[in-house]
């Protein structure tokens, strides 16, 4: 007897009553493949409901993951029910694909579920159904007939099976719909027990570690404080040594994981004591997960470690040395303020104990040298094993691993773009979309490799909050410190940038921008040539046109109704309307005022940034007009065009053609061009990040450039306002846009929070409401639970799959879902302009309830119903012609409410189709007039106090042979004499003593130079010659000694001794250890503070 017998009363139940019956008679003979057989009777089941039930519509495939993720088999199931089916799927699949080993209490927990599942398939098709219950205690061992072998199972054919069942549907169908109503759910209770069986459990398989090898349940632990003086730890995760790597706290999903905070504290207590090592802390409730290392304060991750990842967390911490006294390689980071960025995110991470930096560099001034050097030094103080490096192109990518390669030549790399095989490199290059796409396909022999804790350090280009925000999942899906790039000056970057890296607004880690990099001459500055056209400025306005051109526009934008537009709004050129004189004037100006070379011969490299392909090649166009005796001067480069690299790579040439790159968006960012001398922003830029990209491309250095000279300068031609836009505009930032499908969940969330209002409580309304809930809650359960994005919020995917929890929402629900949940959500597969249409009607009944003003929305309306109405002879739309007219021609719009709206939206949604497609374009050559030219120097934003720092330290470097520097750096004594010339150069020449003050407070000023300086080798080894030369010291003792000199040859002095506990002086011992006659030590500490009293007056 088993508990499926009651199945083979019901002959159409055949095809997966016997699977489920051998399934628990196997249960104690192979549990594995039990669970197998479960799994399989849940597929065979499902795919016998989709052969008998009219509601159930195919998805593009039939797998089992497939089938029950499809909208329409979330409809039928509740979600707790799919949740079982679920877990059946989850650890049938662990038995059969990854070799890990189940355990009787999971495969008896699938035989339960999977009863429920099939007594829900029986309550809701069979033809004579009886309630009955799970008997727990058929599954005892002793109950269980002894079966010979295990019966053969053949795969079901899901296509044959529809076939087969075709007849029965219809009444199949009508049976499910009319029993489904009155069902009850048996609710899954969970319980501390099965939410570590459903979420914790799966966590830990899906990181890889196997239950009783390497994580045990319920470890024992005496010496806790309570009565019997025992603890059980709900989970400990072992190494192969039996040692512990992380100890697991479990609290039931409805707890607050900090409830178990001391309690694992304990339990980690007792772990050292008995191991001398203190394990990893974990606490959950199957959705929260947060991590105690000891090393940052208590975070939020996004799921628990692999093996892999606590093992080499353990090997860094005893690789790792202090970041105090880094050296920087030179070669790689000659600049002093790439040395200066690369200190300050060591001090960040190293004694601040911070996990984020976010570095603010000119475009041209070696942002990627500056990470390759501070990977190099967290990589040689043992901080780093796995780096990831993030940016948003393919070329950024590509670029960057080419610098990597060269300058850290034996570190391992791999662009996953690129090469599909060699993910165990140790520097992974990934544009984040490919990283999204690889978290949860990349595996190896051990499971997923990407998991949560396997980089290091995420370096992400070009870091500002658009970009966080779109790909936030994978920032918080890897639990890794983060340095974040960006060449937008500091004061242009979004408040919410600086949030996202923790940092006071306005002041990053470190900043060295275009303004002080032109200063020190490592960029050149420019100059914008401001221009403004009347049509550019104002559009083209009929009455202002000559007698000539007003019969060229009447001839042109006469509609047949003999109605002509007074005006032509500015938007409408270089989009749908280009006018060639225009173009020309744009061309003229370049052509006449721009940076030659040649002894004046030939334009200089010139990027002109066009509007769109067809405003590109129009301009290209009208350039062969004007200039014919220029044949392949002038050049479209974008995205329409093959081979695009190379015409990339034949404009960088600087004595080939073309000389002017007519770009749409391709050479705004990532090239290095130190040729070009002009830019002409022939286009709006919205976004500032965008705008300081795009004029980074002409900030290099070009020596010999023009006619020999050095390139000192670029201009910026500007015809489309940019600079007033951002000098009008300042410190406003792009919206960040969320994706449509996202905005249209989050769209219905709101309107459904504002329909519980009292007035909103009638028949229709409510009937609305629900049909909202009831939509939204599909959207939710379809998602897919194993992709990595998902993951990492459960709590709110499985919240929101109930529709009973959307009866009482708050303000606080609508601000979470925005952040939690509509980002996830997938496109429906709508037409496209439909899902627009939603959008917009949504948008307006919003703003309907909250009394909101939606004019704009309303125009768009209007034009898209008048549109459609120019195309009523197609049946669809003359079904709906009544609701056009009232639209149009009555004050319907006016009157209407949400059931108005929500009529409006329903009716006329897949009619958007049909709005007419057909391109409208206009070439015109209207005379265009030059309004102004204005030179305007760079307007540079030079922070001279936040800069002093940078100027003090660069001019010391410079000038190390003035004869006072060199004093200093050669252990010479100082006079008052020479005080009062680094005085005068430090508190006059380069700032004030105010400034110096502000960044070094009372620090003498000698100190301050033989710290930047260093002390020359050979003045070092002369002052120590009396211990280097004695033949006395023993070998560790002269070990000793030279770690001092080269200590002090890199820093200058020797103040703070506690550095001496530290390695590389305590590699042979310690001071006490070494130095046995103290007297030594107390002479070699004298030379010390000479060496530190020579920088101060004598």
């Amino acid at each position: 007897m088993t508990n499926f017998d009651f199945l083979k009363k019901e002959p159409q139940f055949d095809s997966f009553a016997d699977v489920a019956i051998s399934a628990e008679k196997i249960l104690h003979i192979d549990i594995e493949a039990s669970v197998i057989n479960c799994r399989r009777a849940m597929e065979f089941a499902i795919k016998w409901m989709y052969s008998v039930d009219g509601s159930l519509v195919m998805p593009y495939q039939d797998t089992l993951v497939s089938l029950m993720s499809t909208e329409e088999f979330r409809d039928i199931v509740d979600p707790d029910l799919w949740r079982r089916l679920d877990f059946i799927r989850r650890v049938g699949n662990n038995a059969a694909h990854n070799g890990k080993k189940i355990t009787l209490d999971q495969a008896k927990l699938c035989l339960e579920n999977l009863y429920i599942f099939l007594d829900f398939v029986a309550y809701c098709y069979a033809k004579d159904y009886t309630e009955g219950e799970f008997h727990g205690e058929l599954l005892e061992e002793q109950k269980q007939p002894v079966l010979k072998e295990i019966p053969p199972i053949s795969e079901i054919d899901l296509k044959a099976l529809i076939a087969e069942n075709q007849t029965l549907k219809e009444q199949l169908t009508a049976r499910r719909e009319g029993q489904q109503q009155t069902y009850v759910p048996k609710p899954l209770d969970l319980s501390e027990y099965k939410t570590r069986k459903i979420y914790i459990d799966t966590m830990l398989t899906d990181a890889g570690w196997i239950e009783g090898k390497n994580w045990i349940n319920e470890v024992e632990l005496p010496g806790m404080p309570n009565k019997s003086e025992v603890g059980y730890a709900d989970y400990v995760l072992y190494d192969d040594a039996h040692r512990p790597l992380a100890v697991i706290e479990a609290k039931r999903t409805c707890v607050d994981v900090a409830k178990g905070r001391q309690q694992a504290k304990l339990y980690a207590d007792i772990l050292e004591k008995q191991y001398g090592r203190r394990p990893v802390i974990f606490l959950t409730n199957g959705f929260d997960t947060r991590i105690d290392d000891g090393q940052y304060p208590e975070r939020k991750v996004s799921m628990i470690y692999s093996k892999r990842d606590l093992e080499k967390w353990f090997n860094l911490q005893t690789m790792k040395t202090s970041l105090k006294n880094i050296t920087v390689d030179k070669n790689i980071a000659g600049r002093y303020y790439q040395e200066g960025a690369v200190k300050a995110v060591c001090d960040s991470f190293g004694n601040k104990n911070r996990r984020k930096a976010l570095l603010v560099m000119a475009t041209g001034s070696g942002k990627t040298r500056t990470v390759i050097s501070l990977c190099d030094v967290l990589l040689q103080h043992g901080w780093v094993k796995n780096i990831l490096f993030l940016a948003d192109r393919n070329s950024l990518v590509t670029q960057a691993k080419r610098s990597f390669v060269n300058l850290l030549p034996d570190l391992s790399v791999t662009n996953l773009c690129e090469e599909k095989d060699n993910y165990q490199a140790h520097c992974v290059f990934s544009t984040y979309q490919t990283m999204m796409n690889c978290i949860d396909s990349v595996k190896d022999e051990e499971g997923k490799l990407f998991t949560c804790g396997h980089f290091d350090l995420v370096i992400c280009d070009e870091a500002h909050r658009s970009i966080y925000n779109k790909y936030k999942d994978i920032f918080t899906y890897f639990d890794a410190p983060l340095v974040g790039l960006t060449a937008t000056p500091k004061d242009e970057i979004d408040k919410n940038t600086y949030n996202i890296f923790e940092l006071e607004n306005g002041v990053p880690t470190y900043g060295y921008e275009l303004a002080q990099a032109v200063k020190d001459g490592y960029l050149v500055d420019f100059l914008s040539v401001e221009s403004s056209l009347k049509f550019i400025e104002k559009g083209i306005v009929y009455d202002e046109l000559s007698e000539e051109d007003k019969e060229a526009y009447e001839a042109t934008f006469e509609d047949e109704n003999g109605e002509l537009p007074e005006k032509i709004s500015s938007s409408a050129l270089n989009s749908w309307l280009f006018n060639e004189d225009t173009i020309k004037k744009v061309l003229h100006i370049l052509m006449t005022k721009g940076i030659r070379i040649n002894y004046g011969e030939t334009l200089g490299k010139t990027i002109i940034f066009a509007k769109n392909h067809d405003h590109a090649e129009k301009i290209l166009e009208i350039f062969g007009k004007e200039y014919p005796n220029l044949p392949g001067y002038a050049k479209v480069i974008d995205n329409y065009m093959t081979y695009a690299q190379s015409a990339i790579d034949e404009f960088s040439e600087p004595n080939k053609l073309p000389q002017i790159a007519i770009s749409v968006d391709m050479l705004d960012t990532g090239i290095d061009v130190p040729e070009v001398l002009n830019l002409v922003f022939f286009k709006k830029v919205m976004s500032k990040a965008k705008f300081w990209q795009m004029i980074g491309r002409g900030t290099r250095l070009c020596p010999g450039l023009l006619d020999g000279e050095d390139k000192q300068k670029f201009y910026i031609f500007d015809f489309c306002g940019n600079f007033e836009f951002f000098r009008m505009n300042k410190g406003k930032a792009t919206a960040n846009m969320m994706a449509l499908q996202g905005a249209i969940f989050n769209l219905e969330f709101q309107i459904t929070y504002k329909l519980q209002d009292m007035e909103y409580q009638t028949e229709r309304l409510i009937a609305y409401r629900n049909a909202l809930i009831q939509h939204m809650s599909e959207k939710v359960q379809e998602l897919n639970r194993e992709n990595f994005a998902v993951r990492q919020h459960l709590k709110y995917v499985d919240l929101y799959s109930d529709q009973s929890n959307y009866q009482a929402l708050s303000y606080e629900d609508t601000l979470l879902v925005r952040e939690e949940l509509a980002p996830l959500i997938l496109p429906d597969g709508d037409e496209a302009s439909a899902v627009r249409f939603d959008a917009l009607l949504y948008g307006i009944e919003l703003a309907y309830l909250i009394g909101k003003k939606y004019g704009k929305a309303r125009s768009d309306l209007l034009k898209k119903v008048s549109a459609i109405s120019t195309v009523a002879n197609i049946p669809e739309i003359m079904v709906q012609a009544e609701l056009i007219n009232q639209i149009l021609h009555t004050d319907y719009l006016e009157r209407a409410g949400i059931n108005e709206f929500e009529h409006i939206r329903e009716s006329l949604r897949d009619l958007m189709k049909y709005l007419p497609k057909k391109k409208v374009r206009y070439d015109t050559n209207f005379e265009d007039d030059i309004l102004s030219i204005e030179w305007k120097e760079s307007e540079l934003e030079n922070d001279d106090l936040k800069n002093y720092k940078a100027k003090a330290e660069y001019y010391v470097r410079q000038h190390q042979d003035d004869l006072v520097i060199a004093k200093l750096k050669k252990n010479k004594p100082m006079s008052q004499d020479d005080i009062r010339t680094l005085e005068k150069i430090l508190w006059s020449d380069l700032g004030t003593k105010d400034e110096y003050e502000a960044e070094y407070g009372d620090k003498p000023l000698g100190e301050f130079v033989r710290e930047i300086v260093g002390l020359d080798m050979n003045a070092a080894k002369e002052a120590f010659s009396e211990y280097l030369n004695e033949a006395n010291l023993d070998s560790r003792q002269i070990y000793f000694v030279n770690q001092i000199v080269e200590y002090i040859v890199h820093n200058g002095l020797l103040k703070d001794f506690s550095v001496l506990q530290e390695p590389p002086f305590t590699d042979q011992g310690s001071v006490v250890d070494i130095f046995t006659d103290f007297n030594v030590w107390m002479g070699i500490r004298k030379v010390i503070e000479e060496i530190n009293d020579n920088a101060r007056v004598a």
